[in-house]
């Protein structure tokens, strides 16, 4: 099983498909188009901003909980049936939900005891998935690392209007902080061996060069980690040239 990882605008969902079909594995994409909280969360998000600058320091976003609950049940199910299929590819890990959860309670947008909640509810899913600890949950984790100027280009190019900064300028801090939060969760990650995409040098959606040197790189890893053998490998190669 190989989850991806990245913030948002990152390529996580290309580089799934793209490896989906590379591998011929299973698919497992992050609920969005069907998710009918997103929207109201960044919407909630503008709204609090806007009353913790009139003095309103308590001010939560009371779709920040319900958010995370939602992803945390749908990467549940997902994790579930990735298993069981034995040959998978994730396209966010759950321990990025518990980041974006922990930022959220640090903003002010969730509540202390909202946070603790949500933290025995995961505890409880993984204890659930066959007593799996953290180091087990992943066979890989692929964290496409990217700068704050490739995302935004990136979320402007794919137009979701709740995404942003020129819609919601408090989109700015919100992904300037996600940024600082990230780079602390690759340095404290050990959910699984970690391999790390520079996405702001390879563009491995719109360049076959820089693609199949990225599938290249993951495929090398998961030779190295027993995922996969050095003739299969040879034919994946050989079949892209």
């Amino acid at each position: 099983m190989i989850t991806l990882a990245g913030i948002i605008g990152s390529g996580k969902s290309s580089l799934t498909e793209l490896l989906a079909q590379e591998l011929g594995s299973r698919a497992f994409f992050e609920p969005v188009s069907d998710n009918p909280v997103l929207p109201l969360f960044y919407k909630g998000n503008e709204l609090a901003a806007k009353k913790r600058q009139a003095g309103q320091k308590d001010a939560t976003n009371p779709y920040a909980y319900l958010l995370q609950t939602f992803f945390l049940n749908r990467r549940f199910k997902m994790m579930k049936e990735a298993r069981a299929s034995h040959n998978a590819i994730l396209d966010r890990s759950i321990y990025e939900d518990a980041m974006f959860m922990k930022m959220n309670t640090d903003m002010g947008n969730a509540t202390a005891i909202e946070y603790e909640i949500y933290q025995e509810l995961l505890a409880n899913m993984l204890a659930e998935l066959e007593q799996v600890s953290q180091e087990e949950a992943s066979d890989l984790t692929v964290f496409i690392k990217v700068s704050y100027e490739t995302m935004i280009k990136r979320i402007e190019k794919r137009g979701r209007e709740y995404e942003q900064i020129s819609s919601d300028p408090s989109l700015v801090d919100y992904y300037q902080r996600l940024l600082k939060y990230y780079a602390k969760w690759e340095q404290d990650f050990k959910g699984s061996p970690l391999l790390i995409i520079d996405g702001d040098k390879y563009d491995f959606v719109e360049n076959q060069s820089d693609r199949n040197y990225v599938l290249n790189l993951i495929e090398t890893k998961l030779v190295e980690l027993g995922q996969l053998s050095e003739s299969e490998f040879a034919r994946l190669k050989a079949a892209r040239a």
